[in-house]
């Protein structure tokens, strides 16, 4: 397991050396609107989240969950949460800091796993903003529990995930537009292809993705406690697929209050 979260902080560096559009910083003008109540955020590609996912954000503890780059986190923090921001990647973490000193946001910035958040006590969040990211991680479970923890009765998690679908098809066709099922789900770039076809496919060092079922992603959330009130699916602008299907979906989900 460690290999993997090796493999994937210094992937996500080179991401940020290499212009991830995940790892490019929001501007000046973005953060000066987001100070006058004029913002938007992404769980998912191209689609905003509603605004009213949101509670009000002035003095609200917020977890950005395997959110850096300089881009959720800073919003958040100028429209007036008190932003915690964590990641694997010290580079994607470099650009909340800069974001940060550039604009005289206060952030609290850590670098860590997804999967494991030991350095937050019990409920210490009110909001947890959590953006396509669990990919890069072996098992999602894991991810619910923590979240769940950290997370006071009444708050909210927000997250977004991929389609396991768009994990079946032959790498070689889907490049020609050609959908053809080859893979069975759950996807792991591990056990599913040799290291020189994710060199083909993806290039060197490209992060490691894993594919999980909807039982895991959305029954995963439920089975420790959270009530899912919102949910969304988007589309890729740029692919073939977004004829057939979404790639990626997002939940809204409740940790109820005590009692109910």
């Amino acid at each position: 397991m460690q290999y993997i979260y090796d493999a994937n902080k210094k992937a996500w560096d080179k991401n940020v050396k290499d212009g991830n559009p995940w790892t490019i910083p929001v501007t000046h003008k973005q953060i000066e609107a987001a100070r006058r109540g004029n913002w938007e955020v992404l769980l998912t590609n191209c689609r905003p989240v509603p605004r009213h996912w949101f509670p009000d954000l002035k003095g609200l503890d917020v977890l950005c969950l395997a959110s850096g780059g300089g881009q959720q986190a800073s919003i958040l923090a100028a429209a007036g949460a008190n932003v915690t921001v964590l990641d694997l990647s010290p580079a994607q973490l470099e650009q909340d800091r800069l974001v940060a000193e550039r604009e005289g946001l206060f952030l609290r910035i850590v670098e860590g796993s997804m999967d494991n958040l030991l350095m937050f006590d019990d409920q210490e969040f009110s909001l947890i903003f959590h953006p396509i990211s669990n990919l890069f991680c072996p098992e999602v479970r894991p991810v619910w529990r923590e979240a769940y923890r950290v997370l006071r009765p009444g708050g909210h998690l927000l997250a977004g995930f991929v389609n396991p679908v768009i994990y079946l098809f032959d790498n070689d066709l889907e490049e020609k537009g050609i959908y053809q099922l080859k893979y069975s789900l759950p996807y792991s770039d591990v056990s599913c292809l040799t290291q020189e076809e994710r060199d083909t496919y993806f290039g060197k060092g490209a992060a490691l993705e894993f594919s999980h079922t909807l039982e895991d992603q959305i029954g995963g959330q439920t089975d420790v406690g959270f009530h899912i009130i919102g949910f969304y699916e988007s589309y890729v602008d740029d692919e073939k697929i977004k004829e057939y299907m979404p790639s990626f979906i997002a939940t809204r989900a409740l940790k109820p209050a005590k009692g109910k």
